[in-house]
């Protein structure tokens, strides 16, 4: 099955295998996607990044906009050629960032004005804008610009947004498609559609059949992963995701810790990103495949095993828990690119496991037993 951009190649119940083509290449689904945020992702080098499997990363449409500026880097070719990074890129709408700065920001049914949390500057983002800077990062996929209300929220607060996103949805898509025929030659970006409807069931069904009905070539769920209970968030995403075609991408937006991925997966989500992996690490906290540990605590002070005992990444063939515990108590920034690389390589490791027991047909048993070691020996003391 196929619909020119996804292609799904083994099920295993509702989990799916796949692979989306993009301008810049292929990527193999399910995946995770490390976060760049300002153009590159925190400790790690693009040949990083390759080296622990990732095929395709996420760059943010709002801090890129603000600094280096769009201008630089469509003139230096585009977000890939500008980080060095030769795979496929996804861009967010900058929206999850706009509504983040309540405190700066004022929102109407135009857009967003908000400040720059660097100098005060005041900018608009309507979702005409937000089309208008995405084409010019030369990002692979992109997403329309959308309302993610705060958890909790009246149905009223989140009806609104529904409304919004559906209206600013189709006022991406008018000027995409103008965007798109302007480049002519050039291979436009893929426009994704994203479902809002906070936690409220009728609320995501209207929302996931309007965006559904405008017919972008990938979906994804956002105002998930916002402080709501895990059990809440499942319950609305196998909501969701029942009224999601089975020929696009599907991709769960911000989620990111590995039993949350694996449930995901379960319910036929294909796309996955967050900042947990690389965040955590510079603070002292790395995840393994016996759960997530602090190695940055005393206890750690003579260990001489590596962070994983499981894990094959370069990192744990060569050093050791004691090792990159002294270096994060030097404020060596050593500590922080050896932590934040094995984090990343785990979740590429865990991403590659799934594909593979999605195609082997037996996800489930892998799941029960991935998560039986993790949770069985999880080790989170700070």
């Amino acid at each position: 099955m196929t619909n020119g951009i996804y292609t799904l190649l083994r099920t295993d119940g509702s989990a799916r295998r796949g692979e989306v083509t993009t301008p810049h290449g292929a990527f193999q689904t399910p995946a995770f996607m490390p976060v760049g945020t300002s153009g590159a992702v925190k400790a790690l080098t693009s040949e990083d990044l390759e080296e622990c499997g990732a095929e395709v990363i996420l760059g943010n449409t709002y801090h890129l906009y603000l600094r280096p500026g769009t201008d630089v880097i469509r003139k230096l070719g585009g977000l890939a050629a500008f980080s060095g990074w030769h795979r496929p890129t996804l861009t967010d709408s900058g929206g999850f960032q706009v509504f983040s700065l309540q405190d700066i920001s004022k929102i109407t049914d135009d857009g967003v004005e908000f400040q720059s949390h660097h100098d005060g500057s005041r900018h608009m983002f309507t979702p005409e804008k937000v089309m208008e800077i995405q084409h010019a990062l030369g990002a692979d996929i992109i997403m329309a610009f959308d309302q993610c209300v705060p958890y909790p929220a009246e149905h009223s607060e989140a009806q609104t947004g529904v409304a919004r996103t559906y209206d600013w949805a189709g006022r991406c898509l008018a000027r995409h498609t103008q965007l798109a025929h302007a480049k002519r030659e050039a291979l436009p970006p893929k426009l994704f559609g994203i479902v809002q409807g906070s936690v409220y069931k009728d609320l995501r069904t209207h929302s996931a059949k309007q965006i559904v009905e405008l017919d972008f070539p990938g979906y994804a769920i956002g105002g998930l992963a916002v402080g709501e209970s895990k059990e809440l968030m499942e319950e609305m995403l196998a909501h969701t995701v029942q009224y999601l075609p089975e020929d696009r991408p599907r991709y769960l937006m911000g989620v990111g810790y590995p039993e949350d991925i694996l449930m995901a997966v379960s319910y036929g989500i294909d796309m996955f990103d967050c900042v947990l992996p690389t965040r955590n690490a510079r603070t002292g906290n790395v995840f393994t495949s016996e759960g997530q540990i602090t190695y940055r605590n005393a206890d750690f002070a003579d260990d001489d095993s590596p962070l994983d005992p499981n894990c094959g990444c370069k990192v744990c063939r060569r050093y050791s828990r004691a090792y990159i515990r002294h270096l994060y108590n030097q404020s060596e920034i050593t500590g922080m690119v050896l932590a934040t690389y094995h984090s990343s390589y785990f979740f590429q490791d865990l991403m590659r496991r799934i594909r593979r027991a999605v195609e082997e047909r037996r996800f489930e048993s892998f799941r029960k037993d991935f998560l039986e070691i993790y949770r069985a020996n999880h080790r989170n003391d700070g």
